[in-house]
């Protein structure tokens, strides 16, 4: 009989699905996986050595998602919203030459270690992104900047079906679809309560304010936010 595989093995194999991807986006629009990347091999060693220490079990969690992976970050890294500096300090794995994104990972790491630290949020909670790749689009500049799959109409409806074969897929590692968090309140939120009206993945979507938008525009009001961040993780769903 063979046995059930653990939550880590689950997500490994679903990262090496998406090393496979391909798909052909409109005009202007390009992919960023760091699963097939320049730097995959170094990209799958982190990964795959986070999600072992840290899900190494069969336990149920709760879904964080976020939009799309950030082109300096997630993109690169391969571990959605860990910033390179705490992956090398996780996982003792050099990372060369990436991006840390401090307003946005240093928010969350604050929401970590007010919940209880990182084994304890991991062990609740999976988090991850919509649109499990990240997107860049050229500038009138002819550079790549950051771009998220509902930033253009033709864009979503190119990465509609892969949206939604990958929630499904996650789904099945062992989440808890009393509840998803969605990290982003504005588009990303109408987006996953449209999808999730028609497929009816969970039962409750939870809005929360991206971590950007909160240290770059409202940083003076941080602490409410990380309060709500607090109450809406620590909230009990079945009173």
């Amino acid at each position: 009989m063979n046995e059930e595989k653990t939550f880590a093995q689950k997500v490994i194999q679903f990262d090496e699905n998406l090393s496979n991807i391909s798909i052909e986006l409109p005009e202007g629009f390009k992919i960023i996986n760091p699963f097939n990347g320049d730097k995959k091999e170094t990209v799958r060693k982190i990964s795959t050595s986070f999600y072992k220490r840290f899900y190494n079990d069969r336990n149920n969690r709760r879904l964080i998602l976020g939009s799309s992976p950030a082109r300096r970050g997630t993109a690169v890294t391969g571990v959605p919203f860990e910033d390179a500096l705490h992956l090398q300090k996780e996982t003792g794995i050099i990372i060369d030459k990436f991006y840390i994104n401090k307003s946005s990972s240093g928010f969350l790491y604050e929401v970590i270690e007010k919940y209880g630290g990182c084994e304890k949020f991991y062990s609740d909670f999976y988090m991850n992104f919509v649109c499990p790749i990240g997107i860049v689009k050229t500038n009138s500049k002819e550079k790549n900047v950051n771009c998220n799959y509902y930033d253009n109409k033709k864009l979503q409806e190119t990465l509609y079906s892969l949206i939604i074969n990958s929630i499904k897929s996650q789904i099945n590692f062992g989440i808890d679809t009393s509840v998803c968090y969605c990290i982003g309140s504005g588009k990303n939120y109408d987006f996953m309560t449209k999808i999730n009206n028609k497929y009816h993945f969970f039962k409750k979507i939870i809005p929360l304010e991206h971590p950007r938008f909160i240290m770059q525009y409202n940083s003076k009001h941080k602490d409410e936010f990380l309060k709500k961040y607090l109450e809406a993780l620590n909230a009990d769903l079945n009173k």
